[in-house]
């Protein structure tokens, strides 16, 4: 089973429509009201967090379970789960918050902002 985690930070006092948010991310695009995230420091940490997973690539990670892969922009942090277990899950979505960017789901159609 796959599952997408798709994470980016809204600038101060914006709030867009998160699916719409999603959709233009995930094609490439630049939005407007979003900060533009240290993706450099976020992947060094995915490395440090899964640095007993086999890295395939630049953006692959393969472990005992499961294994994922990573996309990301200026302003999109995205990690496409295959196979995985809640607990690692947990540990990309746990990555993202150290960042300020709370997980959006498309799956449900949920931003889980925090406050």
């Amino acid at each position: 089973m796959s599952y997408d985690l798709n994470f980016w930070k809204y600038k101060p006092g914006v709030m867009l429509v998160h699916q719409h948010t999603y959709e233009c991310l995930s094609d490439g695009q630049t939005v407007d009201g979003l900060e533009d995230l240290p993706v450099d420091r976020m992947l060094a940490r995915i490395g440090e967090v899964f640095g007993d997973w086999a890295r395939l690539s630049m953006d692959t990670w393969e472990g005992q379970k499961g294994s994922f892969q990573v996309f990301v922009t200026e302003q999109f942090f995205r990690v496409d789960c295959y196979g995985m277990d809640g607990e690692d899950i947990n540990k990309v979505i746990d990555v993202a918050a150290e960042f300020g960017c709370p997980l959006y789901d498309p799956q449900v159609g949920v931003r889980y902002d925090r406050g």
